[in-house]
């Protein structure tokens, strides 16, 4: 299958585009882009900068992919956003590149979904089947791991990290790391329960559900500590991969800055 592009798009001839790319009406793409097989600009995308996405993308009208870091301190360095495959970007969504502040990039995974009007800003780093709804926004340097789920108008404050598998509740602002398999929201967002429905869609076993509340209950609502949580769970053989890697990201969390153990780089940046 050919390429289309419409009349009335800008394309610069030093764009690379793969076979089979669609690009509708009024897209404007820069000369150091690149847009892989199957990838589809529905009309009105604009792709700035050093800009690669994927294969059988979506993108929606009014996007801005590749625009500058809203940095005070960027300075017309050349960095970039890359894309991966298979994602959904609704209408009006900005991703900006990155900054030589941190990895020079800002990041999408794959078969991600973001929502009409959400923001990633600059050196954000997303995983994969991440879930964004409409006018939620990421601070710079902002990570979110694999399958985690956000929903409308979320505030994530700069260095914030959001686990695996968590869910993150409307309206809410997130100040602190969002720990993995948690459900967390509010004004700022705290833990709230395990995120059963994210773990019984994805199949998890009963026993590691089990293990994640016993976890979540012992860590957050009996508040015992951490090693003496760790010490319970491990004496009735509850010390599950997952539950490790919930007390590791907490560990990690309490050794940064205000609840956000990547903020120990804001320095460094």
């Amino acid at each position: 299958m050919s390429t289309h592009i419409a009349d009335n798009a800008s394309v610069d001839p030093s764009a690379k585009l793969a076979d089979s790319v669609d690009v509708g009406p009024y897209c404007v793409i820069g000369p150091h882009v690149t847009v892989g097989a199957g990838t589809r600009l529905l009309g009105n995308v604009t792709l700035r900068g050093h800009v690669k996405l994927g294969r059988y993308n979506v993108i929606h009208p009014g996007a801005v992919i590749g625009g500058e870091p809203q940095d005070l301190s960027y300075r017309e360095e050349d960095t970039s956003v890359t894309i991966g495959d298979f994602n959904i970007i609704r209408e009006s969504v900005t991703i900006n590149r990155g900054t030589q502040k941190d990895a020079h990039n800002t990041s999408l995974g794959s078969h991600c979904f973001l929502m009409a009007c959400t923001h990633i800003a600059h050196d954000c780093q997303v995983g994969d089947h991440v879930i964004i709804a409409n006018g939620s926004m990421l601070g710079g340097h902002v990570h979110i791991h694999d399958y985690a789920s956000i929903s409308g108008v979320v505030a994530v404050h700069h260095f914030s990290t959001i686990g695996s598998y968590s869910f993150v509740g409307g309206l809410s602002l997130v100040l602190h790391d969002v720990p993995p398999f948690i459900l967390c929201e509010g004004l700022p967002a705290r833990p709230r329960c395990t995120n059963i429905v994210a773990l019984k869609r994805n199949e998890f076993p009963a026993d590691v559900i089990r293990a994640l509340n016993d976890a979540h209950r012992l860590l957050f609502r009996a508040k015992v500590g951490l090693d003496h949580a760790r010490e319970i769970l491990r004496s009735e053989d509850k010390l599950l991969p997952q539950v490790i890697e919930l007390l590791s990201f907490i560990q990690k969390q309490q050794a940064g800055r205000h609840g956000r153990a990547r903020e120990l780089l804001r320095r460094a940046a």
